[in-house]
């Protein structure tokens, strides 16, 4: 067993994308302080996670884009032996302090990762069991959350995560099921990042029947599903068809036309958004659009690039940010790598009163 030295933490992220993950973490690090541990654990590809040392600095999972899920990293158990996993996993959490609100036994996400799950579901009652028993597990959602990580079935990283600064869902992942319904699966990505950007009051008050959107490059209707189904009416604007319950759909205006050299005659409260393009083209029309006043709130998709995926996602928000400010409108913006994006990432972006 081996105990950890400088403080570090486990970031779960999409498989292949284990360097930007790195880079980005390591980055908002050296913001706070400017030495960080020299040498960094060996980052592993397409393992769907990351292991990061540093010194004092602490990690904000709302600003970090290609984290899924942040843990303090307490412990690491190298070799499990076969035939009792439990006592030395026991072993090391006796060593940690405190009381756990709940315990998430977890696995990566990758094909060798879903492996894991039924192991994970059976061994998590003979965890938890001995645990409630001696007063170190009990059931409360805001208190720090014991993580359990099983890279394979020998070894065991032992966490723990601040509910206040994590995601509140096992293995940071905020699954949606596919609505027989829908026309396409990429309505999944926008009912996703509705309940991460957004917590229910949020969603009541900015998802409201009768208000009015604009889908931009919305066929087959994936994103204009999600919103009609909220009672909002939408200006579907795409040059390729409508499918399924959207066509002639009473809330839904399909103009074929453009996205990019599309202006509505009027301002509206949402405008989405999951067109394929260079992030920095869309990342300008976003910003044009709220810099005219044509919409207060929008999620949209920004397409990254094989190579140089965080500079380019950094110059696609930093331009936004630019405009935004020089325009003197308040905002607040949030970008997360969702489970349901690919070579992506979500943005939400909404006006502010201050």
């Amino acid at each position: 067993m081996q105990k950890t030295q400088h403080t570090y933490w486990l970031l779960y992220c999409r498989p292949g994308f284990e360097q930007d993950c790195a880079q980005e973490a390591l980055r908002q690090a050296k913001q706070q302080k400017p030495i960080i541990v020299t040498e960094q654990p060996p980052i592993i590809a397409s393992s769907g996670f990351v292991i990061i040392a540093l010194n004092e600095q602490k990690l904000s999972y709302r600003e970090l884009i290609f984290t899924r899920q942040l843990i303090r990293l307490h412990q690491t158990i190298a070799a499990l032996p076969e035939r009792d996993r439990l006592t030395p996993i026991l072993d090391a959490i006796a060593t940690l302090p405190g009381i756990f609100g709940t315990l998430w036994l977890e696995a990566p996400d990758t094909n060798e990762g879903k492996l894991l799950f039924t192991f994970t579901r059976r061994f998590q009652p003979l965890l938890e069991t001995p645990l409630r028993n001696l007063g170190r597990l009990h059931d409360d959602l805001r208190t720090t959350r014991l993580h359990i990580f099983f890279p394979d079935k020998s070894s065991a990283l032992i966490g723990s995560s601040d509910p206040n600064n994590s995601a509140n869902a096992i293995m940071g992942i905020a699954r949606q099921s596919m609505p027989a319904e829908a026309p396409s699966r990429s309505t999944m990505k926008l009912a996703e990042a509705i309940e991460v950007f957004m917590d229910r009051s949020e969603q009541t008050r900015l998802l409201r029947q009768g208000m009015q959107a604009v889908d931009l490059g919305a066929a087959p209707g994936g994103w204009t599903w999600q919103l009609v189904k909220r009672g909002i009416r939408v200006a579907a604007v795409d040059n390729g068809p409508m499918k399924g319950a959207l066509v002639n759909h009473p809330l839904v205006q399909h103009l074929k036309q453009d996205g990019f050299k599309y202006a509505p005659r009027k301002a509206v409260d949402w405008l989405v958004c999951d067109m394929v393009e260079k992030p920095s083209k869309v990342a300008t029309l976003i910003g044009q659009w709220f810099a005219a006043g044509w919409c207060k709130h929008s999620i949209f998709n920004l397409k990254l690039p094989m190579k140089q995926r965080v500079s380019a996602l950094d110059s696609a928000l930093g331009g936004i940010r630019k405009l935004l400010d020089e325009e003197g409108i308040n905002y607040r913006m949030m970008a997360k790598q969702l489970y349901h994006d690919r070579d992506e990432v979500t943005v939400f972006l909404t006006k502010t009163k201050s």
